[in-house]
């Protein structure tokens, strides 16, 4: 994909919807994106805990509406494959919650792609009708939620304990 000349690369609203060009991938922008985000997400749960990446998450979502918002519009078009910022807080809400394990975050990571691509509802009624920036991100973060429901439920069977 190649970058809007509309918008150069290098713009900072460029720069964080496509997560510094991670968007601009030829083929599954936003499995790349959610790739990117895992580890990152390990790191900052790591080092400071989830109360500190759910933190992160918010900060990244509005950071992405204001960056997508840009990128929208000076692109004219609804939803951008080359956005991934919207993946990145989306995967990351479902790790929140999930243990810091290698396999809890490989389900959630399996969960969020899963209900990113199929789009239950509300996920499928926020993509289609919530236009714009916050269009872009709000399916991402319904999807998230979807995706944490399960980690928790998951984490709460094997782990026989509240995860949160």
């Amino acid at each position: 994909m190649i970058p809007p000349s509309s918008l150069p690369f290098f713009h900072p609203a460029s720069l964080i919807a496509t997560v510094f060009g991670t968007g601009l991938v030829p083929l599954a922008a936003g499995t790349a994106g959610s790739a990117v985000a895992v580890p990152i997400a390990a790191l900052i749960y790591w080092a400071s805990g989830p109360l500190v990446l759910f933190v992160a998450t918010l900060l990244v979502f509005f950071l992405g509406w204001r960056a997508s918002t840009v990128y929208v519009a000076r692109t004219g078009t609804e939803d951008p494959g080359a956005i991934v910022i919207d993946e990145v807080a989306g995967q990351w809400l479902v790790l929140v919650v999930a243990p810091l394990d290698v396999w809890y975050f490989l389900l959630g990571f399996v969960l969020f792609r899963l209900f990113d691509i199929v789009k239950p509802w509300p996920v499928s009624w926020a993509d289609r009708r919530i236009k714009g920036g916050l269009g872009v991100m709000l399916d991402d973060m319904l999807a998230g939620v979807y995706g944490a429901a399960i980690v928790v439920v998951v984490a709460w069977f094997i782990e026989g304990r509240n995860v949160l």
